[in-house]
């Protein structure tokens, strides 16, 4: 565990995306962002910003993606709200353009007019 309050934790990921990667849960199991209450919420946004200057002060990553799977059809296999905070390196991926729209390839880079 890297950081705790009152009602959510911080800790790092079992399967880490990159070097660093954490996750930010409620204590209270609540499945989904939407369920949570507007504490709990505020509480993994603010473990969510510790969390990030940790990463920034031990990694110095480049970039980071946030990101919340809420139910089956968006990828959810953990049935507990969990925040992703992926912290990303210069060269880890050869074009990062896009980020998260790449969970619908086929629609990820709209830049080109291909999507």
């Amino acid at each position: 565990m890297l950081f705790r309050n009152d009602t959510a934790i911080a800790f790092r990921d079992a399967y880490p995306v990159a070097p660093g990667h954490t996750l930010v849960i409620p204590v209270r199991h609540v499945p989904s962002f939407f369920e949570a209450t507007s504490e709990e919420r505020a509480s993994m946004l603010d473990l969510l910003e510790a969390a990030k200057k940790q990463l920034q002060s031990e990694f110095n990553p480049a970039g980071y993606n946030i990101g919340i799977n809420d139910g089956a059809a968006a990828g959810q296999t953990v049935g507990h709200l969990h925040i992703h905070l992926i912290p990303r390196y210069q060269g880890d991926h050869p074009d990062p353009r896009g980020g998260i729209r790449w969970v619908i390839p086929e629609k990820a880079d709209y830049w080109t007019g291909r999507s």
